[in-house]
Formats: C-alpha cells, sequence, structure tokens
C-alpha cells in the first residue's frame, strides 16, 4: 500500500491534467487494453491500487479505464507471474491460464462499465476533502500548486507531494487495517474442514475457492502457495477461480473501495468481475479437464 500512497501523491504533484489527457488513448478499446498491461510496468498489488487509481480518475481518467488497470495489474505483471509458476512448478501452464484469465476478465469488466456508464457525466468517487480546493480556488484563493502542478517551483512541488502521501497513508491505511482484522477473525473461527464440505461439484467449488478468496484477501504473490494446497482436492478450474478473484475482489480491498468509490459503483464492479470470473474459469476448468497433477 506504501508504494501505491507514494505513487499517488507523485501523480498529484508532478502529473498535470493535461499531461494525463495526452497519455489516454481516445479510444476505448486501446484504452482498456493498456490499462490492463500498465501492470507490468508499473506492478503496485492490489492494496496500493485504490489510492493510485482514486488520483488518476480525479485528474480526468475515464472510471472503466482506471478500474480495468485496478483489476489487471496485480496478476498481469512479472512478479505474479513468477511466483504462479513457482508454486505450479508441476503444471506450469496455471501461470499462463491465469494471467490470461486476469486480463480477459480486466478488460471484459472495463468494457462492460465503458457499455453500462461510459457516458456517465456523475463520478464514481466519493466527495473529498480535495474538493474544498476547488471550491475554494472559485471563491479566488490561490490553488495552483494543486490544479497546475507543472507550474509550482520544485521545492513548493516536494512539500505538496510529501503531503498528499501522508494523507493518502492515514486515509487508506485505517481501512486495511480493519479489513486485516475481520479477514483474521473469519480465518480463526472458519476451518477449511468446513469449506470442503460445502464446495461438492464443478459450479460449487468454483463459488467456493471466489468465496474463499473473497475473505483470506492474500496478496497476488502469495496466495498461488494456498491455491497449490488444494491441488487434487478442488479442479483446475476452481484454483483459477481463486487466483483470479482474490486479487481483484478481496475483503480488504472492498473496505478500500468504498472509501474511495460510492457504493452502488462499488457494487456494480463486484457483481461484473464475479460474473466474469465464475464464466471464465469454468471454461478454462473445462479445456484443462479436472485437477492439476
Amino acid at each position: 500500500m506504501l508504494l501505491g500512497v507514494l505513487v499517488s501523491a507523485a501523480l498529484q504533484s508532478f502529473v498535470s491534467e493535461a499531461a494525463l489527457a495526452r497519455l489516454i488513448p481516445r479510444n476505448p478499446l486501446l484504452g482498456v487494453l493498456c490499462a490492463c498491461l500498465l501492470g507490468i510496468v508499473l506492478p503496485v498489488c492490489e492494496c496500493g491500487m485504490i489510492p493510485v487509481v482514486r488520483r488518476l480518475l480525479r485528474k480526468g481518467m475515464p472510471a472503466y479505464i482506471g478500474i480495468a488497470y485496478i483489476l489487471a495489474a496485480p496478476i498481469v505483471n512479472p512478479v505474479t507471474v513468477l511466483a504462479t509458476y513457482s508454486a505450479f512448478r508441476a503444471a506450469p501452464e496455471m501461470a499462463l491460464y491465469r494471467t490470461a484469465l486476469g486480463f480477459a476478465t480486466a478488460a471484459a469488466v472495463g468494457l462492460l462499465l465503458y457499455r453500462v456508464r461510459g457516458g456517465a457525466a456523475a463520478s464514481p468517487l466519493r466527495l473529498q476533502a480535495e474538493g474544498a480546493h476547488a471550491a475554494g480556488a472559485a471563491h479566488g484563493h490561490n490553488h495552483d500548486h494543486v490544479r497546475h502542478p507543472s507550474r509550482s517551483a520544485p521545492p513548493s512541488r516536494l512539500l505538496s507531494f510529501c503531503s498528499h502521501a501522508a494523507d493518502e497513508f492515514f486515509e487508506m491505511g485505517k481501512f486495511l487495517m480493519l479489513g486485516a482484522f475481520l479477514t483474521a477473525s473469519i480465518q480463526t473461527f472458519v476451518s477449511h474442514d468446513e469449506m470442503l464440505a460445502i464446495g461438492g461439484g464443478a459450479f460449487g467449488s468454483h463459488l467456493l475457492m471466489m468465496g474463499f478468496a473473497y475473505v483470506v484477501s492474500l496478496c497476488s504473490t502469495s496466495d498461488a502457495f494456498v491455491a497449490a494446497s488444494f491441488n487434487g482436492v478442488f479442479p483446475a478450474g476452481a484454483l483459477l477461480a481463486f487466483l483470479v478473484y482474490g486479487p481483484m475482489v478481496d475483503f480488504k480491498n472492498t473496505l478500500m473501495l468504498l472509501s474511495a468509490f460510492k457504493a452502488r459503483f462499488v457494487l456494480l464492479l463486484l457483481a461484473l468481475v464475479t460474473a466474469v470470473v465464475l464464466a471464465l474459469s469454468l471454461l478454462a476448468g473445462w479445456q484443462l479437464g479436472g485437477a492439476t497433477s
């Protein structure tokens, strides 16, 4: 999360709205595809995604492009690919399938969001304290250091960077800590045996592993080793559902999403991700033909 906070503060202090507008492809399909690949050069973990994307959306990035980046980057990056390959050495295709499903899910959800609300005038972001900066500017106060970072002197931009980094860290950190506490509590009182008893059948095992991923809220660089421990117990498609769904949607980042986005938008996002991951993991499981070995 700290890396995400620092990137967010740097975007606020050193990247202008005009520069960002030049970088964003005008074509929705091209914009979503570029966002899905951005994690290769900016592999921030899922905990750090939300402050980065919130900052980008405030500077004018379309919501569907920002969400595609949030969903894809934890999976479509070299660190996660290598970690998955290490966990599934006997079945290296799992790393390839995970990356492909992560990319496809993020692209599909991004394009679906564009279809559903691409032209919406209302921002999906919650109103934040920064709105006061804009309001102050409208009343004649000087806020050029916020609105036009490229015009500020270097010391002023450095102070702005430190200030925004501190604000982002304390704002997002409290939700991360709350999510970690609640997740640990759930893991303590719900046993693996109880989950195994529930997840009978292909469809049920996919839903179970997606629910398990949501609850345990693991980092995308470590969850592959947990998934590998279920190898031979659940089919490969269910393991892929766990590996794709968790980095995109889990308990901790739901709280962080709700801190940054409107509840209705978050519910729409959760529904789209759940439906797409379930469909694609069932298809992948059919192609892989059962459990990895």
